[in-house]
């Protein structure tokens, strides 16, 4: 049995948010079909304070879907090429977000290989940008509510997860702290 996540699921400590994030099932409603898949790594960032997330800045155009409401979409563009999708969580105003690194494909595959020409299907999520072009998510989706019926997150099973945390990668600021956690028994987990 399926339950959609809560506006109230995102609207609490980032940190706990990516811990139970993980074995959710982020599902997409797409202009060619259904797309779903399990969640099995992500990272979180954490307010300005935080030298690796975009607000540490303060708020631009780019971010301000991050200074919002929990449980919106923020997609952003990175290297010119490659759109991540990340989880806005906590209170309007603490601008916090999960960026999601690694998914295993339930549904839809044969469109999720369509959009990213991957042969092997434990790897077509293996990374936020090969999770973006397979589901065939772009700025277009940024902002989005996540308790509405195009993009959601949803729970279906309750598996018993070998959570591991380590420090984030793939950045240069911040890159000491812990925040990311993916489940150990995956074989979609972006790098060991």
């Amino acid at each position: 049995m399926s339950k959609k996540l809560s506006r109230q699921f995102y609207n609490r400590a980032t940190i706990d948010v990516a811990r139970e994030i993980l074995d959710k099932q982020i599902v997409y409603n797409s202009p060619n079909g259904k797309l779903s898949a399990r969640i099995v790594e992500v990272e979180a960032y954490i307010g300005e304070g935080d030298p690796a997330c975009h607000a540490s800045r303060g708020k631009t155009k780019r971010n301000e879907v991050m200074f919002g409401k929990a449980g919106f979409a923020y997609l952003y563009l990175i290297y010119g090429m490659y759109n991540c999708l990340n989880f806005v969580t906590e209170k309007d105003g603490f601008p916090s977000a999960i960026l999601l690194r690694a998914a295993e494909p339930e549904e839809g595959i044969d469109i999720m290989l369509q959009n990213n020409f991957k042969k092997e299907s434990s790897k077509l999520l293996a990374g936020p940008g090969l999770f973006c072009k397979a589901f065939g998510l772009t700025r277009e989706q940024n902002g989005l509510d996540l308790t509405n019926e195009e993009l959601y997150l949803e729970s279906r099973n309750n598996n018993k997860v070998e959570i591991v945390e380590t420090t984030r990668i793939g950045i240069s600021d911040g890159k000491e702290l812990l925040g990311r956690f993916y489940d150990k028994n995956s074989k979609a987990v972006s790098k060991r």
